[in-house]
């Protein structure tokens, strides 16, 4: 029974992912966001049942629409499997508690904002808004009034530290957006919101490395890339492992 229950898990992750792709690309065009079937952007073709099943079109399909051929974005399947992972991941650590639901909730709420960042390089101020008042709600529920206290002036300073950086750096070194997440994530996390804020960085440095060393030489050396993914990476990883490389605990 657990495995059929996990199962379930992963693929009402896997569904609602798709689900959070075509909304994140409909509040950017400003589309109705239940205007009927998804199309292919490229030919308009309307998507039947056969195009919509989560991770297995993809498959089927060897990655390109069945009708004009154009590539279908390899992201939208890793978003898929990625949220019916951690919503697997979700029931095993929580089990079918009132914790579990809001840490679901939240856990679609952030792909949606990393996906709009990941395609738009902006975080919409709405979602950003809501995750915060998701995790606090969490916040409440999770920690012991012990561990509430420094849950949320831990969480305060990394919010500030992230807003300083925007602010100094004129939106050059980190976006505004990035602050109300960090803090969001930072209550989810609890004691491991340090770690989180590490793994993050750590992920950050490496990808970012990676794209600086790989490009053609002799282009431009300024370089924007979106930390949001990178905060979700971090402190989904801390939550999820419990590993803490600082060795800090409240």
């Amino acid at each position: 029974m657990e495995v059929l229950i996990t199962c379930f898990f992963f693929a009402l992750g896997a569904v609602l992912a798709s689900f959070v792709g075509v909304l994140a690309e409909r509040v950017y065009t400003g589309e109705p966001l239940f205007a009927g079937r998804s199309r292919c952007n490229s030919c308009s073709r309307q998507l039947t049942v056969l195009d919509l099943v989560p991770l297995f079109s993809w498959l089927l399909s060897r990655g390109r629409c069945r009708t004009c051929k154009a590539r279908v974005p390899f992201l939208y399947s890793i978003s898929e499997g990625t949220l019916g992972v951690l919503f697997a991941l979700a029931y095993s650590m929580f089990g079918l508690t009132l914790q579990t639901g809001i840490l679901l909730i939240i856990l679609s709420v952030l792909l949606f904002i990393v996906l709009y960042d990941l395609r738009h390089m902006i975080v919409p101020p709405l979602a950003s808004g809501v995750l915060v008042l998701l995790s606090v709600l969490y916040a409440f529920i999770t920690w012991s009034p012990a561990v509430l206290g420094p849950v949320f002036i831990v969480s305060g300073v990394i919010a500030t530290l992230f807003f300083l950086l925007f602010a100094l750096s004129r939106g050059r070194a980190m976006g505004l957006g990035d602050s109300p997440v960090a803090l969001a994530l930072s209550l989810v996390a609890g004691p491991q919101a340090l770690a989180g804020l590490l793994f993050s960085f750590w992920a950050g440095a490496i990808i970012g490395i990676g794209i600086l060393v790989s490009r053609p030489k002799g282009t431009r050396m300024g370089i924007e890339v979106p930390f949001v993914p990178f905060l979700a990476l971090g402190y989904v990883f801390a939550l999820f492992t419990q590993w803490n490389p600082l060795l800090l605990t409240f």
